[in-house]
């Protein structure tokens, strides 16, 4: 049986995609005062998106769903360190991801900081129809299993060195 066609993201494209979205934003005039990362596939998001809209302030959750290739939680997991709701109260929120993928981990999210910020949106590369969260900006919509770039390489280290990882 073939393997199922993956939507492949190589860094190139990644660098006109990050600007796209970068670009959207801007355009709907929303001005966030801080980037809130959903780690680890929304750090290079987050990041990209601080430099291109002149946000400095970036702040990173972590939270695990994937725990392998297609493999869930039943539900998001927040890992440490965690963040001080403090440092969200009053403040417009971008939240960035890699992929709305099911939306569990982007709704945790939400409903984590719902009660302190003054306005959140989301801006993911991909958004995978079924997400129960619709995000305010996205690049593309597939509902493709998706190779990005960061992780589609085995790590040099630790303990899964060497053996190949696949994205959502």
């Amino acid at each position: 049986m073939p393997e199922p066609e993956r939507e492949v993201l190589d860094w190139p494209t990644y660098g006109t995609a990050i600007r796209s979205l970068a670009v959207m934003i801007a355009d709907s005039d929303y001005r966030p005062d801080m980037i809130l990362a959903i780690a680890r596939g929304g750090l290079f998001a987050a990041g990209s998106l601080g430099y291109a809209l002149s946000v400095k302030n970036l702040y990173v959750m972590n939270l695990e769903f994937y725990s392998g290739v297609e493999h869930r939680l039943d539900v998001p997991i927040m890992l440490p360190p965690y963040m001080d709701k403090v440092d969200l109260t009053g403040a417009k929120v971008l939240v960035a991801d890699d992929v709305a993928d099911t939306g569990h981990t982007l709704k945790a999210v939400h409903e984590y900081c719902q009660d302190v910020v003054a306005e959140s949106r989301t801006a993911v590369l991909y958004e995978k129809p079924h997400s129960l969260v619709k995000c305010d900006y996205v690049w593309m919509h597939t509902d493709r299993w998706i190779n990005f770039p960061w992780s589609t390489e085995p790590p040099v280290a630790g303990p899964t060195a060497g053996n190949v990882v696949l994205d959502a």
